[in-house]
Protein backbone atom coordinates (compact mmCIF):
# COMPACT_ATOMS: atom_id res chain seq x y z
CA UNK A 1 0.00 0.00 0.00
CA UNK A 2 1.12 3.51 -0.72
CA UNK A 3 2.09 6.14 1.91
CA UNK A 4 -0.32 8.65 2.47
CA UNK A 5 1.02 12.38 3.87
CA UNK A 6 -1.89 14.07 4.84
CA UNK A 7 0.10 18.05 5.33
CA UNK A 8 -1.04 21.89 6.30
CA UNK A 9 -3.90 20.48 8.44
CA UNK A 10 -4.82 20.97 12.08
CA UNK A 11 -4.30 17.73 14.01
CA UNK A 12 -6.47 16.87 16.85
CA UNK A 13 -4.21 14.90 18.86
CA UNK A 14 -5.02 13.50 22.16
CA UNK A 15 -5.13 16.54 24.63
CA UNK A 16 -4.03 19.09 22.49
CA UNK A 17 -4.71 21.04 18.85
CA UNK A 18 -1.29 21.27 16.33
CA UNK A 19 -0.37 21.75 13.10
CA UNK A 20 1.25 19.09 10.95
CA UNK A 21 1.17 16.48 9.26
CA UNK A 22 0.64 12.72 10.07
CA UNK A 23 1.44 9.68 7.12
CA UNK A 24 -0.04 6.71 6.69
CA UNK A 25 1.45 3.46 6.06
CA UNK A 26 -0.06 -0.28 6.00
CA UNK A 27 -3.58 0.24 7.44
CA UNK A 28 -1.85 2.79 10.07
CA UNK A 29 -0.67 6.02 11.44
CA UNK A 30 3.58 5.76 10.90
CA UNK A 31 4.77 9.28 11.67
CA UNK A 32 3.16 12.80 12.81
CA UNK A 33 5.36 16.39 12.64
CA UNK A 34 4.08 19.40 13.27
CA UNK A 35 4.63 22.48 10.82
CA UNK A 36 2.60 23.77 7.59
CA UNK A 37 5.36 21.97 5.37
CA UNK A 38 3.69 20.37 2.65
CA UNK A 39 6.27 17.37 1.11
CA UNK A 40 6.22 16.68 -2.58
CA UNK A 41 3.19 14.20 -3.12
CA UNK A 42 1.63 15.02 0.17
CA UNK A 43 -2.34 16.29 0.56
CA UNK A 44 -2.24 19.10 1.04
CA UNK A 45 -5.02 20.04 3.99
CA UNK A 46 -5.18 23.72 3.61
CA UNK A 47 -5.91 23.82 7.48
CA UNK A 48 -8.39 21.87 7.40
CA UNK A 49 -8.72 19.67 10.71
CA UNK A 50 -7.67 16.04 10.77
CA UNK A 51 -9.35 14.25 13.50
CA UNK A 52 -9.39 10.58 13.61
CA UNK A 53 -12.21 8.67 12.23
CA UNK A 54 -15.59 8.66 14.82
CA UNK A 55 -17.19 5.70 16.58
CA UNK A 56 -20.42 4.92 16.84
CA UNK A 57 -21.91 2.80 19.95
CA UNK A 58 -25.63 3.20 19.40
CA UNK A 59 -27.51 4.04 16.19
CA UNK A 60 -30.64 2.73 15.12
CA UNK A 61 -29.72 3.98 11.51
CA UNK A 62 -29.91 0.31 10.20
CA UNK A 63 -33.32 -0.55 11.05
CA UNK A 64 -34.32 3.08 9.72
CA UNK A 65 -32.54 2.00 6.17
CA UNK A 66 -34.35 -1.49 6.70
CA UNK A 67 -37.96 -0.03 7.25
CA UNK A 68 -37.78 2.97 5.93
CA UNK A 69 -41.35 3.11 6.37
CA UNK A 70 -43.91 1.65 8.40
CA UNK A 71 -44.63 -2.07 7.49
CA UNK A 72 -42.21 -1.59 4.51
CA UNK A 73 -39.25 -4.37 4.86
CA UNK A 74 -36.87 -2.97 2.12
CA UNK A 75 -34.15 -6.02 0.71
CA UNK A 76 -31.30 -5.82 3.42
CA UNK A 77 -27.85 -6.41 1.69
CA UNK A 78 -29.56 -2.92 -0.08
CA UNK A 79 -30.44 -1.21 2.96
CA UNK A 80 -26.50 -2.39 4.85
CA UNK A 81 -24.51 -1.05 2.05
CA UNK A 82 -26.50 2.20 1.97
CA UNK A 83 -26.46 2.68 6.06
CA UNK A 84 -22.44 2.14 5.56
CA UNK A 85 -21.56 4.30 2.68
CA UNK A 86 -24.03 6.94 4.79
CA UNK A 87 -21.67 6.79 8.13
CA UNK A 88 -18.34 6.56 6.22
CA UNK A 89 -19.65 10.28 4.83
CA UNK A 90 -20.49 11.61 7.72
CA UNK A 91 -17.09 10.82 9.30
CA UNK A 92 -17.77 7.46 11.34
CA UNK A 93 -15.20 4.80 10.70
CA UNK A 94 -16.15 2.36 13.08
CA UNK A 95 -20.04 1.38 13.99
CA UNK A 96 -21.59 -0.81 16.78
CA UNK A 97 -25.28 -1.27 15.15
CA UNK A 98 -28.12 -1.55 17.15
CA UNK A 99 -30.40 -4.40 17.00
CA UNK A 100 -33.47 -4.97 19.09
CA UNK A 101 -33.27 -8.92 20.89
CA UNK A 102 -36.54 -9.55 22.55
CA UNK A 103 -39.84 -9.32 20.92
CA UNK A 104 -43.34 -9.74 21.87
CA UNK A 105 -45.03 -11.69 19.30
CA UNK A 106 -48.95 -11.76 20.21
CA UNK A 107 -50.99 -8.91 20.66
CA UNK A 108 -51.87 -5.92 18.48
CA UNK A 109 -48.84 -4.25 19.66
CA UNK A 110 -47.02 -7.32 18.62
CA UNK A 111 -43.11 -6.93 17.15
CA UNK A 112 -41.57 -10.01 15.89
CA UNK A 113 -37.55 -11.08 15.92
CA UNK A 114 -34.98 -9.69 13.63
CA UNK A 115 -31.57 -9.15 15.26
CA UNK A 116 -30.25 -13.18 14.10
CA UNK A 117 -31.46 -13.11 10.40
CA UNK A 118 -30.30 -9.20 9.70
CA UNK A 119 -27.36 -9.78 11.50
CA UNK A 120 -25.93 -12.60 9.67
CA UNK A 121 -26.57 -10.88 6.48
CA UNK A 122 -24.42 -7.94 8.01
CA UNK A 123 -21.62 -10.35 8.54
CA UNK A 124 -22.06 -12.20 5.09
CA UNK A 125 -21.20 -8.76 3.87
CA UNK A 126 -18.21 -8.14 5.74
CA UNK A 127 -16.88 -10.91 4.97
CA UNK A 128 -16.98 -10.41 1.19
CA UNK A 129 -15.46 -6.98 2.07
CA UNK A 130 -18.55 -4.93 0.73
CA UNK A 131 -18.19 -2.77 3.74
CA UNK A 132 -16.44 0.69 4.00
CA UNK A 133 -16.32 0.87 7.61
CA UNK A 134 -15.73 -1.75 10.76
CA UNK A 135 -19.36 -3.02 11.93
CA UNK A 136 -19.37 -4.18 15.15
CA UNK A 137 -23.46 -5.61 16.65
CA UNK A 138 -24.87 -4.15 19.31
CA UNK A 139 -27.67 -6.07 20.88
CA UNK A 140 -30.52 -4.10 23.02
CA UNK A 141 -31.67 -6.94 25.22
CA UNK A 142 -35.40 -5.65 25.69
CA UNK A 143 -36.20 -7.41 28.97
CA UNK A 144 -40.05 -6.72 28.89
CA UNK A 145 -40.23 -8.81 25.89
CA UNK A 146 -41.19 -12.44 25.72
CA UNK A 147 -38.64 -14.41 23.42
CA UNK A 148 -35.34 -12.71 24.64
CA UNK A 149 -33.72 -15.66 25.91
CA UNK A 150 -34.54 -17.74 22.67
CA UNK A 151 -32.92 -14.88 20.78
CA UNK A 152 -29.82 -14.12 22.78
CA UNK A 153 -29.00 -17.82 22.63
CA UNK A 154 -28.84 -17.55 19.02
CA UNK A 155 -25.72 -15.07 19.15
CA UNK A 156 -22.20 -16.71 19.97
CA UNK A 157 -18.17 -15.34 20.42
CA UNK A 158 -18.09 -15.40 16.92
CA UNK A 159 -20.54 -13.15 15.94
CA UNK A 160 -18.79 -9.24 17.14
CA UNK A 161 -21.21 -8.64 19.45
CA UNK A 162 -19.42 -5.80 20.73
CA UNK A 163 -22.08 -4.29 23.41
CA UNK A 164 -25.48 -5.81 25.37
CA UNK A 165 -27.62 -2.88 26.49
CA UNK A 166 -30.24 -3.50 29.16
CA UNK A 167 -33.27 -2.06 28.19
CA UNK A 168 -36.28 -1.74 29.87
CA UNK A 169 -39.13 0.02 28.40
CA UNK A 170 -41.95 -0.93 31.02
CA UNK A 171 -44.59 2.41 30.93
CA UNK A 172 -44.18 4.44 33.87
CA UNK A 173 -40.47 3.82 34.54
CA UNK A 174 -37.13 4.92 33.11
CA UNK A 175 -37.80 6.99 30.01
CA UNK A 176 -41.38 6.11 30.04
CA UNK A 177 -42.24 7.19 33.10
CA UNK A 178 -44.32 9.94 31.69
CA UNK A 179 -47.36 7.43 30.66
CA UNK A 180 -48.87 10.76 28.44
CA UNK A 181 -45.62 11.01 26.18
CA UNK A 182 -45.62 6.74 25.80
CA UNK A 183 -49.29 7.42 24.95
CA UNK A 184 -48.83 9.56 22.01
CA UNK A 185 -46.37 7.72 20.66
CA UNK A 186 -47.81 4.27 20.58
CA UNK A 187 -51.45 5.32 19.03
CA UNK A 188 -50.19 7.38 16.86
CA UNK A 189 -47.74 4.35 15.42
CA UNK A 190 -49.87 1.20 16.28
CA UNK A 191 -53.27 2.88 15.93
CA UNK A 192 -54.73 2.03 18.80
CA UNK A 193 -57.71 3.34 20.61
CA UNK A 194 -57.76 4.62 24.21
CA UNK A 195 -58.73 0.79 25.14
CA UNK A 196 -56.27 -0.57 23.44
CA UNK A 197 -53.63 1.65 24.90
CA UNK A 198 -54.69 0.78 28.39
CA UNK A 199 -54.81 -3.00 27.86
CA UNK A 200 -51.40 -2.89 25.99
CA UNK A 201 -49.55 -1.09 28.91
CA UNK A 202 -51.22 -3.96 31.43
CA UNK A 203 -49.73 -6.28 29.37
CA UNK A 204 -46.51 -4.89 29.30
CA UNK A 205 -46.12 -4.35 33.19
CA UNK A 206 -47.39 -8.05 33.79
CA UNK A 207 -45.13 -9.21 31.05
CA UNK A 208 -42.62 -7.12 32.93
CA UNK A 209 -43.24 -8.54 36.68
CA UNK A 210 -43.45 -12.43 34.90
CA UNK A 211 -40.36 -12.34 33.47
CA UNK A 212 -38.30 -9.45 33.58
CA UNK A 213 -35.50 -10.08 36.43
CA UNK A 214 -35.19 -13.58 34.53
CA UNK A 215 -34.41 -11.84 31.11
CA UNK A 216 -32.46 -9.18 32.59
CA UNK A 217 -29.98 -12.14 34.35
CA UNK A 218 -29.99 -13.80 31.08
CA UNK A 219 -28.71 -11.26 29.34
CA UNK A 220 -25.87 -9.95 31.21
CA UNK A 221 -25.05 -14.05 31.39
CA UNK A 222 -25.23 -13.67 27.62
CA UNK A 223 -22.79 -10.97 27.18
CA UNK A 224 -19.90 -11.97 29.26
CA UNK A 225 -20.65 -15.35 27.01
CA UNK A 226 -19.62 -13.10 23.84
CA UNK A 227 -17.34 -11.32 25.87
CA UNK A 228 -19.45 -8.00 25.02
CA UNK A 229 -19.11 -4.48 27.23
CA UNK A 230 -22.62 -4.27 28.94
CA UNK A 231 -24.05 -1.28 28.50
CA UNK A 232 -27.25 0.38 31.05
CA UNK A 233 -30.25 2.08 29.19
CA UNK A 234 -32.24 5.07 30.89
CA UNK A 235 -30.69 5.22 34.14
CA UNK A 236 -32.82 7.53 36.28
CA UNK A 237 -32.19 7.28 39.75
CA UNK A 238 -29.13 6.38 41.82
CA UNK A 239 -30.53 2.78 42.31
CA UNK A 240 -30.86 2.12 38.94
CA UNK A 241 -27.36 2.69 38.80
CA UNK A 242 -26.32 0.86 41.83
CA UNK A 243 -27.98 -2.05 39.69
CA UNK A 244 -25.89 -1.21 36.98
CA UNK A 245 -22.86 -1.03 39.08
CA UNK A 246 -24.26 -4.50 40.82
CA UNK A 247 -23.36 -6.02 36.84
CA UNK A 248 -20.20 -4.80 36.23
CA UNK A 249 -21.95 -1.97 33.67
CA UNK A 250 -19.29 0.41 32.54
CA UNK A 251 -20.94 2.57 29.99
CA UNK A 252 -24.59 4.01 30.86
CA UNK A 253 -26.51 4.74 27.18
CA UNK A 254 -28.92 8.11 28.06
CA UNK A 255 -29.16 8.53 31.77
CA UNK A 256 -32.34 10.71 32.23
CA UNK A 257 -31.56 12.80 35.02
CA UNK A 258 -28.47 14.63 36.44
CA UNK A 259 -29.03 12.12 39.71
CA UNK A 260 -28.71 9.30 37.57
CA UNK A 261 -25.69 10.67 35.78
CA UNK A 262 -24.04 11.99 39.24
CA UNK A 263 -24.18 8.01 40.61
CA UNK A 264 -22.70 6.97 37.06
CA UNK A 265 -19.76 9.37 37.68
CA UNK A 266 -19.40 8.00 41.40
CA UNK A 267 -19.37 4.44 40.22
CA UNK A 268 -17.11 5.58 37.32
CA UNK A 269 -19.63 4.47 34.67
CA UNK A 270 -18.96 6.41 31.30
CA UNK A 271 -22.04 8.78 30.53
CA UNK A 272 -23.09 8.50 26.94
CA UNK A 273 -25.75 10.90 25.97
CA UNK A 274 -27.38 11.87 22.45
CA UNK A 275 -26.18 13.76 19.55
CA UNK A 276 -29.86 15.04 18.77
CA UNK A 277 -30.34 15.91 22.57
CA UNK A 278 -27.36 17.86 22.50
CA UNK A 279 -28.07 19.90 18.69
CA UNK A 280 -32.13 20.48 19.71
CA UNK A 281 -31.54 21.81 22.67
CA UNK A 282 -33.20 19.09 25.07
CA UNK A 283 -34.80 15.61 24.93
CA UNK A 284 -37.66 15.07 23.01
CA UNK A 285 -38.93 12.35 25.67
CA UNK A 286 -38.49 15.38 28.57
CA UNK A 287 -35.26 13.80 30.47
CA UNK A 288 -32.64 16.15 30.92
CA UNK A 289 -30.33 17.74 28.67
CA UNK A 290 -27.40 16.70 27.51
CA UNK A 291 -25.90 20.45 27.63
CA UNK A 292 -26.90 20.32 31.22
CA UNK A 293 -24.51 17.57 31.91
CA UNK A 294 -21.47 18.44 29.81
CA UNK A 295 -22.05 22.25 31.92
CA UNK A 296 -21.83 19.76 34.97
CA UNK A 297 -18.79 17.60 33.77
CA UNK A 298 -20.73 14.66 33.05
CA UNK A 299 -20.92 14.03 30.19
CA UNK A 300 -18.61 11.85 28.39
CA UNK A 301 -19.41 10.15 25.34
CA UNK A 302 -21.75 10.78 22.55
CA UNK A 303 -23.76 8.71 20.21
CA UNK A 304 -25.80 10.09 17.20
CA UNK A 305 -28.87 8.15 18.03
CA UNK A 306 -31.21 8.72 15.06
CA UNK A 307 -29.30 11.23 13.51
CA UNK A 308 -25.56 9.79 11.77
CA UNK A 309 -24.29 13.40 10.66
CA UNK A 310 -25.56 14.53 14.35
CA UNK A 311 -22.27 13.00 15.58
CA UNK A 312 -19.49 15.35 14.29
CA UNK A 313 -21.71 18.21 14.55
CA UNK A 314 -22.02 17.83 18.54
CA UNK A 315 -18.73 16.96 19.21
CA UNK A 316 -17.58 20.40 17.39
CA UNK A 317 -20.37 22.20 19.77
CA UNK A 318 -18.60 20.33 22.65
CA UNK A 319 -15.06 21.64 21.49
CA UNK A 320 -16.55 25.15 21.61
CA UNK A 321 -18.84 24.94 24.90
CA UNK A 322 -15.66 23.64 26.70
CA UNK A 323 -13.47 25.84 24.69
CA UNK A 324 -11.24 22.65 24.07
CA UNK A 325 -11.58 20.97 20.53
CA UNK A 326 -9.56 18.21 21.54
CA UNK A 327 -11.75 17.13 24.37
CA UNK A 328 -15.18 17.55 22.07
CA UNK A 329 -13.71 15.61 19.65
CA UNK A 330 -12.66 13.13 22.07
CA UNK A 331 -16.40 12.41 22.99
CA UNK A 332 -16.99 10.75 19.62
CA UNK A 333 -13.08 9.05 19.24
CA UNK A 334 -10.97 8.13 22.10
CA UNK A 335 -14.00 8.14 24.62
CA UNK A 336 -15.83 5.48 23.18
CA UNK A 337 -12.95 3.57 22.22
CA UNK A 338 -11.51 3.33 25.37
CA UNK A 339 -15.13 2.27 26.51
CA UNK A 340 -15.62 -0.51 23.85
CA UNK A 341 -12.63 -1.98 24.37
CA UNK A 342 -11.23 -0.95 21.07
CA UNK A 343 -7.50 0.83 21.86
CA UNK A 344 -6.59 0.56 18.68
CA UNK A 345 -8.01 3.34 17.44
CA UNK A 346 -9.90 6.82 18.46
CA UNK A 347 -6.73 8.53 18.64
CA UNK A 348 -3.84 10.00 16.13
CA UNK A 349 -0.68 8.40 17.37
CA UNK A 350 1.92 6.31 15.81
CA UNK A 351 0.82 2.71 15.58
CA UNK A 352 -2.96 3.38 15.82
CA UNK A 353 -5.03 2.36 12.93
CA UNK A 354 -5.22 5.16 10.04
CA UNK A 355 -9.09 5.64 10.36
CA UNK A 356 -9.01 9.46 9.94
CA UNK A 357 -11.30 11.89 8.66
CA UNK A 358 -10.52 15.82 7.08
CA UNK A 359 -13.35 18.04 8.09
CA UNK A 360 -13.78 21.68 7.14
CA UNK A 361 -15.84 24.09 9.02
CA UNK A 362 -18.68 26.49 6.48
CA UNK A 363 -20.03 28.84 9.08
CA UNK A 364 -19.02 27.29 11.70
CA UNK A 365 -21.02 23.92 10.84
CA UNK A 366 -18.61 20.94 10.37
CA UNK A 367 -18.51 19.41 6.71
CA UNK A 368 -16.71 15.98 6.12
CA UNK A 369 -14.42 16.13 2.99
CA UNK A 370 -12.63 13.05 2.99
CA UNK A 371 -12.68 9.64 5.35
CA UNK A 372 -10.21 7.29 5.42
CA UNK A 373 -10.12 3.38 7.11
CA UNK A 374 -6.86 1.90 7.63
CA UNK A 375 -5.01 4.04 5.38
CA UNK A 376 -7.85 3.58 2.74
CA UNK A 377 -9.95 6.63 1.71
CA UNK A 378 -13.79 5.38 1.14
CA UNK A 379 -15.39 8.80 1.03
Amino acid sequence: MTDTILANATLILPGEVVQGAVRLSDGHIAQIDQGRAVPAGAIDCGGDMIMPGLIELHTDNLERHIQPRPKVDWPHASAIIAHDAELAGVGITTVFDAMRVGSIPSGKGRYLAYARGLASELLDLRARDALRISHFLHLRAEVCSETLVQEMAEFGPEDRVGIVSLMDHTPGQRQFRDISKLKAYVMGKNNLTEDEFAAHVANLKEMRDRLGDRHEAAAVAEARRYGAILASHDDTTAAHVDVSAAHGIRLAEFPTTVEAAQACRAHGIAVMMGAPNLIRGGSHSGNVAAATLAEMDLLDIVSSDYVPSALLMAAVMLGDLWDDMARGIATVTRAPADASGLPDRGRIEPGARADLIRVARIDGTPMVRETWVQGRRVA
